[in-house]
């Protein structure tokens, strides 16, 4: 299985992810290929081609009837990448037995651009973690 980093690194499978979600989270049960097609202008190959990369992460379920198929976000494989970021997350206030440490310039500088990065993810993942369904 490939590492749940890489598949999500891909813009077009975000937006797959992002557009099961939104069906989701308006009642629907499925998503066909040719409603994520339609709805991202992307063609049938490269459609199928990412979905099966989100099949074998985990990441969606499909549902046969006939010869149509419905995709459906399953998040739970999600949970692996907010455990990596949790610690990006979290302030000094969370931490037991936290002490300040006075760092060299150089130092403050790059934790101070490491900072505002993270500031920066967590603004974008608490965006995306609090539309999934059960958050």
């Amino acid at each position: 299985m490939a590492d749940i980093f890489d598949v999500i690194a891909d813009g077009t499978r975000r937006d797959i992810l992002q557009l099961l979600r939104e069906r989701a989270e308006a009642g629907g049960d499925g998503t066909s290929v040719s409603q994520i097609v339609s709805t991202l202008g992307v063609s049938q190959p490269t459609v199928s081609k990412h979905l099966k990369v989100l099949r074998e992460a985990s990441l969606v379920s499909v549902r046969e009837e006939g010869q149509h198929r419905y995709y459906s976000l399953s998040p739970a494989p999600l949970d692996e990448v907010d455990d990596w970021l949790f610690p990006f997350l979290t302030s000094s206030d969370d931490v037991v037995g936290y002490a300040p440490v006075t760092l060299p310039e150089p130092a403050a500088h790059a934790a101070e651009v490491v900072g505002r990065a993270a500031a920066s993810a967590k603004h974008a993942v608490t965006s995306v973690f609090s539309k999934l369904p059960g958050r």
